[in-house]
């Protein structure tokens, strides 16, 4: 978890921190649609291990995006939610797809022979 030791000065740091790896980025995607198991992550996520996953969920634990709550049930039931904190990445990911979904357009545009938008 960042303290004020710390945290960057520059917010766009500060954000980066949070979600600099690929997978964190992808599980606050799946995770915007609502809790999930373990395994529902690591299918929806992809190719994660999970080594990879668990050290994520740890880290985004810790810095107050996501919480995992354990059912006292046989067998055990743990699952992953967002957080307010976490849930206001929303417009982040949501930026990021278009973003991403128009520079696909320009690149499949350009890949059927039509010129690039500059």
């Amino acid at each position: 978890m960042m303290t004020t030791e710390t945290l960057p000065a520059c917010p766009v740091e500060t954000t980066l921190c949070l979600i600099t790896s690929r997978w964190k980025i992808l599980i606050v995607r799946d995770l915007l649609e609502g809790p999930k198991r373990f395994s529902e992550l690591q299918r929806s996520v992809g190719h994660v291990s999970q080594k990879m996953l668990t050290q994520s969920l740890r880290q985004m634990e810790a810095d107050g995006l996501v919480t995992r709550t354990v059912y006292a049930e046989v067998p055990p039931r743990v699952e992953y939610a967002l957080t307010s904190l976490g849930l206001s990445l929303q417009q982040v990911i949501e930026a990021l797809w278009a973003w991403g979904e128009g520079y696909q357009k320009q690149v499949r545009a350009h890949s059927d022979g039509k010129p690039a938008e500059a």
